[in-house]
């Protein structure tokens, strides 16, 4: 049996991570870590700590659904104490992936901004169509509820990356995400990443291809949040005996 640590339990995801793994079989719940207290209550047999070594000590694998600053913890806590990984957590600075990227020369790691298989399709079609629909303006439209922090989405950001490799662009250098006032004609290399926010809308995301006389649209988006838990517990089950590297849900998947 393969025992899990929830990183990250007080938040949205994290509690349904939880719930999910009560229904799966051959690996189960072992620890969950918190800030200071949890708030929803817990099998007894779980450990519930705010000491991130006793955390992954207590565990086989590690589910990450917290903040950036949280991550950055727990990947320090990790490369003294390598521990498998599978990080959700979004809005990840520079020096954080820098981070996760040595934390993964230790242990495995998989890390993705979307968790579902959906998304993980769309980015495969993104980076084909980018590919072949050479002088085509790219233009990604994310929307998700209010209350998330991070814009544009982690996942917006991913699918602009695929569309630049399908075009051997950086997206660094050709990404928009505002446009106001007289700033001019779209450039020809341009990728737009915009970012709409309101209501509960768990998330939708939108890559469209437009040329004078017709466009492509393709669309994904998100009824439940469980799409991403179930999706990070799949991730675990995969990764929790691979070797000390950096994978992507497209590997878990075989895409």
């Amino acid at each position: 049996m393969t025992k899990v640590g929830v990183f990250g339990a007080n938040g949205r995801v994290g509690q349904l991570v939880i719930d999910d793994l009560k229904q799966t079989q051959d690996i189960s719940l072992s620890a969950v870590y918190v800030r200071n207290e949890l708030n929803f209550s817990i099998d007894p047999s779980v450990l519930v700590t705010t000491d991130i070594k006793s955390f992954l000590h207590g565990c086989d694998i590690v589910i990450d659904f917290s903040l950036p600053e949280a991550c950055e913890a727990l990947l320090e806590a990790a490369i003294e104490s390598p521990t498998p990984l599978v990080i959700g957590t979004t809005g990840l600075s520079y020096h954080q992936l820098n981070l996760l990227k040595q934390a993964s020369e230790k242990m495995p790691i998989l890390y993705a901004t979307n968790m579902s298989l959906g998304v993980a399709l769309l980015n495969k079609l993104v980076h084909q169509a980018s590919a072949a629909l050479e002088g085509f303006d790219i233009e990604i439209v994310e929307m998700h509820h209010k209350h998330k922090k991070d814009a544009p989405s982690g996942t917006a950001l991913t699918l602009g990356e695929s569309a630049a490799r399908g075009r051997g662009l950086d997206l660094d250098k050709v990404r928009v995400s505002g446009r106001d006032g007289n700033i001019g004609q779209r450039s020809e290399d341009e990728i737009a990443v915009m970012a709409l926010r309101g209501g509960d809308i768990v998330g939708r995301h939108t890559v469209g291809f437009y040329n004078e006389g017709e466009f492509i649209e393709l669309n994904h988006t998100a009824t439940s949040r469980n799409t991403f838990s179930k999706g990070a517990i799949r991730a675990a089950s995969w990764l929790v005996n691979k070797e000390a590297s950096l994978y992507s849900i497209s590997d878990c998947l075989e895409l």
